[in-house]
């Protein structure tokens, strides 16, 4: 097996490597490998022209995987991202045409710009790692990530995501605008060519596979899984919290906080790896009462941080 040093050293080749493209967005840029090696997948709740899908081709190469894109929009079909089974005239039979979804890194770009039926498509292939058609189950590559994408200022033309389905992402990012600085090396770096296409892999699918194994065996303490599940509590018991986190949304935050442990170079979990996480992996899987008495411009972000605030962290395990 993997050792964890091995690990922490992987996801720093893999992170340096999307780094060369994707500049001065190195805390987002960990935590999307940390998404990687826990199994999960990415929502880029962002506006256009941010690199969402460079980063995205960038993670692909990085691993050695394929990556497939899928571009929602209304007429979209179910068919279109999980295959169809067609005639063939010369073996006189049905064969299974694959869509898209058979890759390792899936960019679902605008997802919210296709109807929940097909955005529903996708939510087998999430959870399950595999996608039934005409009776028939096949599974995905492995590893299998999608990174999603949706523009939270745009809302006219859009449907948006349903819980069930926001809950299948592990974490929920937005990449933002560069700082002056990324920005400027960023005009110098693509002034003549995309760097995108020289990128080279650092890795294997095997690699990914081998790490995310490795990251299953970091020790989480009886005291910090006391701490996770009292923040997951306190969202249940918010009176600004309508809806709360799900058993799912616990389990992805365990399997989160081991990856980024894991990430860091540490066989176990400490509170602050909970802390850093809380808010990628628990705001989207909130539902903000629309009678609570929060200040004007309070999100589901902010709710998190109050909970984080209101339960104090385990010291000395």
């Amino acid at each position: 097996m993997m050792r964890i040093d091995e690990v922490s050293s992987l996801a720093s080749a893999v992170s340096a490597n999307i780094g060369r493209v994707i500049y001065g967005k190195e805390n987002e840029i960990k935590l999307i490998v940390t998404a990687l090696l826990a199994g999960g997948h990415v929502l880029l709740d962002d506006i256009p022209g941010t690199g969402k899908t460079t980063l995205a081709r960038a993670l692909a190469r990085s691993i050695d995987g394929e990556s497939s894109r899928i571009q929602f929009t209304p007429d979209l079909l179910p068919s279109d991202i999980t295959g169809i089974n067609y005639y063939n005239q010369k073996q006189s039979e049905f064969v299974f045409r694959p869509g898209p979804v058979f890759t390792s890194i899936l960019i679902a770009d605008e997802i919210n710009r296709t109807t929940p039926r097909t955005q529903s498509a996708l939510l087998e292939c999430m959870g399950e790692r595999q996608v039934t058609v005409d009776g028939v189950t096949y599974p995905v590559k492995d590893p299998f990530m999608v990174i999603a994408t949706q523009n939270p200022v745009e809302s006219q033309g859009t449907f948006p995501l349903p819980e069930a389905q926001t809950d299948r992402f592990l974490m929920r990012l937005s990449l933002g605008y560069p700082d002056r600085s990324a920005e400027l090396e960023m005009l110098e770096g693509h002034a003549d060519v995309s760097p995108l296409g020289s990128l080279e892999p650092v890795c294997r699918p095997e690699d990914v596979i081998a790490a995310r194994e490795a990251a299953k065996q970091v020790r989480v303490a009886p005291s910090v899984k006391d701490y996770l599940l009292k923040i997951v509590e306190g969202t249940r018991t918010s009176p600004r919290v309508t809806l709360g986190v799900s058993p799912r949304g616990s389990l992805a935050l365990l399997f989160a906080v081991r990856a980024f442990a894991a990430v860091e170079g540490r066989d176990y979990v400490i509170p602050d790896d909970i802390k850093a996480l809380a808010v990628p992996v628990l705001a989207h899987r909130i539902l903000a009462h629309s009678q609570s008495t929060l200040r004007v411009g309070d999100t589901n972000k902010k709710i998190i941080e109050y909970i984080l605030e209101e339960i104090k962290a385990p010291t000395g395990d």
